[in-house]
């Protein structure tokens, strides 16, 4: 589904990924993981074009990413709030997105009912713009948003970040249900080890943007995770 080829970007001569190669296969809960400055978010970035390779490119279904944009209609992502628009209230954004991936209301509303769990009351009907919510609900409304109009792709960057205990164990079903059911591809990056171990079928690690590790997920892969980041 997603392939990673001779990929690498350099910002002023320093050079912050460096992929060979990386097959993600359709339907993979895959996870990305590394310490800060480890490329993961620079990655997520490139498969989105929203930054252009050094040299390389990413393959999605087909489409190469940075020379046309027919992949768009199948992939979405949440990488952080600047996906948001602020003015708007939940609401009105869900149905902006809707627009976008021709979906009319009663679809959007159809979808964003199933997560009324993961709401948990504070986003809809609360007659507050975006920009007023705090980060774990405005992290809770972009991932929703993300997944209206069906897509094949879905990104999530450090999607476990500011959403309370409850909230996360949400997300987690929300995931596995997505990939083991659903048939969607799911990219997580994170720093929780142990969440996206619990969610993800793969982890690759990446360090000073490289791969070094890439795992099937198992019993052990938490404990080996852990062993290498206490190096």
């Amino acid at each position: 589904m997603i392939s990673t080829i001779n990929l690498s970007k350099k910002y002023a001569g320093k050079q912050v990924l460096n992929i060979e190669t990386l097959e993600i296969p359709k339907g993979q809960s895959f996870g990305l993981v590394g310490n800060n400055g480890a490329g993961k978010t620079t990655y997520f970035s490139l498969l989105l074009d929203l930054i252009k390779p050094t040299t390389g490119h990413i393959i999605n279904n087909e489409v190469k990413v940075n020379e046309s944009e027919n992949w768009k209609p199948f992939t979405s992502a949440f990488i952080d709030e600047s996906f948001l628009i602020g003015y708007l209230t939940p609401e009105e954004y869900f149905y902006f997105i809707g627009e976008l991936r021709n979906q009319n209301k009663a679809d959007v509303d159809a979808l964003v009912n199933q997560f009324e769990d993961f709401f948990h009351g504070e986003i809809l009907g609360q007659k507050k713009y975006l920009r007023d919510l705090s980060k774990g609900n405005q992290k809770k409304a972009g991932i929703v948003a993300a997944l209206i109009g069906n897509p094949e792709v879905v990104i999530l960057d450090e999607p476990f970040a500011n959403l309370d205990p409850t909230t996360q164990i949400r997300l987690k079903a929300i995931v596995k249900d997505l990939a083991e059911t659903k048939g969607v591809t799911v990219l997580i990056s994170s720093h929780d080890l142990l969440h996206v171990t619990d969610v993800c079928e793969r982890i690759v690690v990446l360090e000073k943007g490289e791969i070094v590790k890439d795992l099937e997920t198992s019993e052990a892969t938490l404990k080996e995770l852990e062993a290498h980041f206490a190096n």
